[in-house]
């Protein structure tokens, strides 16, 4: 999970969670940076009506291949050129676009040169860019708060509008000139900054130009745009919406771009306000500032709207089609619109060929009347009822097609998210989601990703996991059982809110269904393993003190006591929650269903701990009867003198340090050096340190005094107990592990099977384990797996 191109490896945040990586029931991921690399690139544009740009992306490859019907060559070649493949032509970061109509100048000739101009200046001075010069070959980068803005400002620099400086009140171009054809430079004095946050969707500048014209220029979302557009100002209003849906289908980001002239009186009056606003100390600040903005963008002007492509991170599709046969749900809560994200979803294999898709929209005629109905309140209940009942019809095509096992998408919008997670709409919205194989919220806020966060974890009771990359995905991290930031290009806020940090969405699949895997099972049979050495132990304890009439004498020495759960037995537990594996990587990802066994806690389940405790209860049995009614009456000296309390309590610990050591041996699945050496090491030290404490002064080692030397080592009997105890309390398990394992076999003991009998890499019965249950399977399917085997077994034999 290390991530060579920025040298960033995966860091663990926190120690806490390990265990619950492998228990993880719903993914809710961003999508910029988070599935996608946020490194934008400028492909298309529509201005004046026109549409500019013959870039191919990504989704229209992948909307070509689903549908069968392979790109045209044309289509092929121009994407070769727009990569600057074609001519040697450098490629230029954040700028992909390839139209002879407006490159190299000749945006001069088209109809409506004007307006291309003055979208051309709007990229160029609207935004808070820094500009960079590289002293050795001169050339301008920019450091931009997004890399939305950056690609701008750099489009705007190769189509003739070359932003090279700015100072706190003024911004300097080299500009192509419409009328001369030359390049000229202008200064723009500026004046004001309205910056975007996720609530306004929105950001202005307000300019003074060098024939003294105050001008607004705004960009922002075609949400929040297209309204506050003025009569005279919708003249490409039509052929612009068309442009962003086509975008949009193709999975690209669009920002619509207007501006306004103001008088001199309009704007004294809103920058007194607006200055009044910033200054102000109250706490509804915000508010002054948005009621100020509010007043002044507005009657705009259209004049287009920018299209740029942010690419689907490396195995991305790969990574989300893995954690689905995992059984994980995967939501994606993205501010794009529902079209994008729709395309985003099936390249990024979030979306299925074949999958129902459920889609609750604001954005209907029915719903756009009731906005525009002047009692507000009757609006919002109206807007209410209509995606309460779009969820019901969504609840009853669930419910049919529960019944034909069909996979079904839940997609949504932020409008009617708003409602759906209201206190009284928000169980049938959870209900009807989490009945859906993947979740889509479009165009949603950051608060409302944390809403939604919130109540996926509190309703469902289930580990949920939030993965983002950015300021906007802090409060959706702080919210899941699991955060997850990624190291990307928008800061460090997710990663140092999150509780591991990776560089990559694909390391999701190693992180949950490999280490998630393990970390599980290890402290599953750690917590089990404590349970069962501690209670044959202590039970022994308690039988030796009923045997004595409760006389309160020990049965064991106070030190042996004292390092039971410090030496002897503590290293082995150690090495299993840190090394043990019960199948290889290769095959947790190879059969991802193997997951479940968390998400279902098949390993850490009351039975399970019951199990163990039994077990521990029945080796305590055997331990003390055995030892008692062997040693009791049986002549131990020569002089014909049976064992003291000293030399039983020694024999018994004996007992207890194997058969805990010895049970631990048949626990694990994995051995390395370090298990060999704690195990069999842990046996051994107990046999020096009854030699070493027995050797000491009489005070110090009391009851413990030569007990080994004198009286152990040299008796068979000592030996033959032990050996013979320790067969008699493995048995059980032994029995009951081989009964299991036969006839009723988990998920990872049929993988195991696979292994042992070389069928790892065929195709038939691969696929009959990956479709079987995690529950304990039937004696037939054992039985068919026997018979099979032995089919095979035999060709193999005939053949050769």
């Amino acid at each position: 999970m290390y991530h060579e191109e920025t040298d960033k490896p995966a860091r663990a945040r926190t120690s806490n969670l390990n265990e619950e990586l492998g228990q993880v029931d719903t993914i809710l991921s961003d999508k910029t940076g988070t599935l996608t690399c946020n490194s934008m690139e400028f492909i298309k544009c529509s201005v004046a009506g026109t549409s500019y740009g013959r870039g191919v992306t990504e989704v229209e490859r992948d909307m070509a291949r689903r549908k069968g019907s392979p790109l045209p060559q044309e289509e092929i070649e121009e994407e070769a050129i727009v990569e600057g493949v074609a001519e040697g032509k450098p490629s230029v970061k954040g700028f992909n676009f390839v139209d002879e109509r407006i490159t190299n100048g000749q945006w001069v000739n088209e109809p409506h040169a004007d307006v291309v101009q003055k979208f051309l200046k709007l990229l160029a001075i609207c935004h808070t860019a820094i500009p960079e010069i590289d002293e050795e070959t001169g050339r301008i980068s920019y450091e931009a708060e997004s890399p939305d803005e950056a690609a701008f400002v750099i489009a705007a620099r190769e189509l003739g509008f070359k932003f090279y400086e700015r100072t706190q009140t003024s911004i300097l171009l080299h500009e192509l000139d419409l009328v001369s054809g030359t390049k000229v430079e202008r200064s723009y004095q500026l004046l004001n900054i309205i910056e975007f946050n996720s609530s306004r969707k929105r950001m202005s500048v307000i300019v003074r130009n060098e024939e003294g014209k105050l001008l607004l220029l705004c960009k922002g979302a075609d949400s929040v745009m297209f309204e506050r557009l003025a009569r005279d100002g919708r003249e490409f209003e039509e052929p612009t919406r068309e442009h962003i849906g086509e975008y949009a289908d193709a999975g690209l980001r669009t920002l619509v771009l207007a501006y306004r002239e103001l008088d001199g009186e309009e704007y004294d009056e809103f920058n007194h306000e607006f200055t009044e606003a910033k200054n102000s100390l109250s706490a509804d600040r915000e508010d002054m500032i948005e009621e100020a903005a509010e007043k002044i963008e507005r009657d705009l002007i259209l004049l287009g709207a920018t299209a740029v492509e942010d690419k689907l991170q490396n195995g991305v599709p790969e990574c989300i089609d893995k954690l689905a046969q995992a059984g994980i749900k995967i939501w994606v809560l993205t501010g794009d619109k529902m079209e994008t994200a729709i395309n985003i979803g099936f390249a990024c294999s979030l979306l299925r060929q074949g999958m129902k898709q459920i889609i609750i929209s604001s954005d209907t005629p029915e719903n756009k009347a009731l906005e525009k109905m002047e009692d507000k309140a009757a609006a919002v209940r109206a807007l209410k009822a209509s995606v309460v009942q779009q969820m019901n019809e969504g609840k009853a095509l669930l419910t049919a097609s529960s019944e034909t096992s069909e996979a079904l998408a839940l997609i949504i919008d932020g409008k009617s998210l708003t409602y759906a997670i209201k206190d009284d709409v928000k169980n049938l919205f959870l209900e009807l989601a989490i009945g859906c194989a993947s979740v889509i919220c479009c165009r949603s806020s950051p608060k409302q990703k944390a809403l939604v966060t919130r109540l996926v974890k509190s309703k469902t009771g289930k580990t949920t996991l939030a993965i983002g990359d950015g300021a906007n995905d802090v409060g959706m991290l702080q919210e899941a059982d699991i955060g997850v930031g990624i190291s990307g290009v928008e800061g460090m806020q997710a990663v140092m809110s999150s509780d591991i940090a990776i560089a990559q969405f694909r390391y999701l699949e190693r992180l949950l269904l490999v280490h998630g895997h393990w970390c599980y099972r290890r402290i599953s049979s750690m917590i089990c393993y404590f349970f069962y050495k501690n209670i044959a132990f202590g039970f022994t304890l308690f039988f030796y003190e009923a045997y004595a009439s409760f006389s309160g004498q020990p049965a064991y020495n106070d030190w042996f006591l004292s390092l039971y759960n410090v030496f002897f037995t503590s290293l082995p537990v150690i090495a299993l929650g840190v090394f043990d594996q019960d199948v290889s990587a290769r095959f947790c990802l190879k059969f991802p269903l193997l997951y479940q066994e968390g998400v279902q806690n098949v390993l850490f389940s009351w039975i399970r701990i019951f199990g163990w405790a039994f077990n521990g209860v029945s080796s305590s049995v055997i331990i003390f009867f055995f030892c008692i009614r062997a040693m009791e009456h049986q002549a131990f000296r020569k002089g014909g003198e049976v064992v003291g309390l000293e030399i039983l309590g020694a024999t018994m610990y004996t007992c207890v340090v194997w058969v805990v050591n010895c049970q631990m041996a048949l626990s694990i699945n994995y051995f390395t050096y370090i298990q060999h050496l704690f195990i069999w090491g842990g046996i051994v030290f107990w046999y020096i340190f009854l030699m070493v404490y027995g050797a000491m002064d009489p005070y110090l080692s009391t009851t413990a005094y030569k007990v080994f030397v004198e009286a152990c080592a040299p008796a068979p009997s000592y030996w033959l107990i032990t050996l013979l105890v320790l067969l008699s309390s493995l048995i059980p398990y032994f029995v009951y592990s081989a009964i299991q394992m036969r006839f009723f076999p988990l998920y990872h003991q049929m993988i195991h099977w696979l292994r042992n009998d070389g069928q790892t890499e065929d195709p038939e019965y691969c696929n009959m384990v990956r479709q079987r249950s995690l529950r304990p399977t039937t004696v037939g399917f054992t039985a068919r797996y026997v018979a099979r085997s032995k089919r095979l077994k035999d060709k193999k034999h005939q053949g050769s």
